[in-house]
């Protein structure tokens, strides 16, 4: 990655950190603790959400600086599939662009825990560039 990205208020808030790359894009991470705790020793959805979201942002910033672009952007729609509880331990996120073009980007996003292959929880964002 060249400069590196800083992330939005809320990502900070909820302890949000880019921890390195994988294929080009960045991988972030959260901590378990009582700023993203829902029920008792588990992620709340929300926090859940907000790392996909924030990821899969990083991950457009990361493919639209390296094209020399720095648009505004605006989401069209984003869609979150839980697939398991998030439990009391750090969560990872980090996005693959599966279409960047002049007006609109598509992200798929994915987070995990303990093991990289079973997430537990993925997103697509639909990104307006304007």
């Amino acid at each position: 990655m060249s400069d590196p990205i800083e992330l939005p208020a809320y990502a900070r808030s909820l302890g949000i950190t880019i921890i390195g790359e994988e294929a080009g894009m960045p991988v972030l991470s959260v901590s378990f603790g009582s700023n993203v705790e829902g029920r008792t020793a588990h992620f709340h959805g929300g926090a859940t959400a907000g790392l996909l979201e924030t990821a899969g942002y990083a991950a457009l910033h990361t493919a639209l600086q390296a094209a020399g672009r720095d648009p505004q952007l605006k989401p069209i729609n984003i869609t979150v599939q839980y697939l398991a509880a998030g439990k009391s331990q750090a969560s990872f996120a980090t996005a693959r662009i599966t279409r960047l073009g002049r007006r609109n980007a598509n992200v798929a996003v994915e987070a995990w825990q303990d093991d990289r292959t079973r997430p537990i929880a993925t997103a697509v964002m639909n990104i307006l560039m304007v």
